[in-house]
């Protein structure tokens, strides 16, 4: 065990040293939009909304490859009425900072790239599912999986329109959001 990490260490300092240059493009995608949250189980169609915002430190890799840290806020709640504006007493609410990373895979085409992006991640606040199945109340740290899919748009691909989603197994229900985003590309050294 010891063999191998000091091999990826002296991998590290060696692709360091001599200034492989890695990362190609770094920008910060700033996102706002319509946040929601819903059960995973539901007799009923419930889907609570909200607010969303997130940033992105983009670190390019190739022209069809991104990573993508991020940290984000997304707040539901629940007006006591399902999709059909039937009153309910079923809800899903989250109240989170969203904090991860994530890889983006997307076609490099000008003007509309279409791509997919999944990640790993935690929210850090409040969740509140109850249905028929639930009834989870949580505050604290949860494991989330992201999961995005979404158009850049324009000449640079500097516009993003997506819609996002977290999944939540520990709260059992996912939040997302249909979101608007701009990029705004860092000076490289």
């Amino acid at each position: 065990m010891m063999k191998k990490i000091l091999i990826v260490l002296i991998a590290v300092l060696a692709s360091n040293l001599s200034e492989a240059q890695f990362i190609k493009y770094r920008a910060i995608n700033a996102q706002i939009g319509y946040g929601m949250s819903s059960p995973y189980y539901s007799d009923e169609e419930i889907g609570n909304g909200g607010f969303f915002m997130q940033g992105e430190y983009v670190l390019n890799v190739a022209s069809w490859f991104e990573f993508r840290p991020y940290a984000g806020l997304i707040l539901t709640s629940s007006n006591g009425e399902d999709m059909n504006n039937n009153p309910t007493n079923e809800k899903a609410e989250s109240k989170a900072l969203l904090i991860g990373g994530k890889a983006r895979v997307r076609a490099p085409i000008p003007w509309v790239a279409p791509y997919i992006e999944i990640g790993i991640g935690g929210s850090i606040g409040k969740f509140e599912t109850f249905t028929t199945y639930t009834n989870i109340n949580r505050s604290g740290f949860i494991g989330h999986i992201p999961f995005s899919l979404g158009l850049e748009l324009g000449r640079q691909n500097d516009v993003d329109l997506s819609f996002r989603y977290y999944f939540q197994p520990a709260a059992e229900q996912f939040a997302g959001a249909f979101a608007l985003g701009i990029t705004f590309p860092l000076r490289n050294k």
